[in-house]
């Protein structure tokens, strides 16, 4: 299948090894569960560490390495207000490239179960009746 890439979409053709290198370091950042959770959490607004370690059930470091990682990456940013440091989302189109690459995984999902059944139903149609045996008077 052939999908034509949308003129806005060429910015990564022309970039040398460094700047690849810079996309693909970004990329990292959403490569572990935790720090999905964490953006999706993020989604709705504001949260301190304690409110995430509560969310998740992890400890506070878990938490907090894991938001070190995020704000390095200019994914969030930490405000502090009195004794706490609130977490917010930077800029919420990450989320539409979260949706991008959902839409993604759950078309090859949906291929590979539709491949699946073709090959459950050929092995099905293939298997030879069951002969019944005849009953004895």
């Amino acid at each position: 299948m052939h999908v034509a890439i949308p003129r806005e979409c060429l910015l990564m053709e022309n970039l040398d090894d460094r700047a690849i290198a810079e996309v693909a370091e970004f990329f990292s950042a959403f490569a572990v569960p935790m720090r999905l959770k964490i953006l999706n959490a993020l989604r709705h607004g504001e949260r301190n560490v304690g409110e995430l370690t509560a969310d998740f059930g992890c400890s506070q470091a878990n938490v907090s390495k894991h938001l070190a990682v995020l704000a390095q990456k200019g994914l969030i940013e930490k405000a502090a207000r009195g004794t706490s440091a609130y977490y917010r989302i930077v800029d919420p189109r990450i989320f539409q490239l979260c949706d991008l690459v959902c839409v993604q995984v759950g078309q090859r999902f949906a291929q590979q179960a539709a491949m699946k059944d073709l090959f459950v139903g050929a092995a099905r149609a293939a298997k030879p009746p069951v002969r019944k045996r005849p009953v004895r008077a």
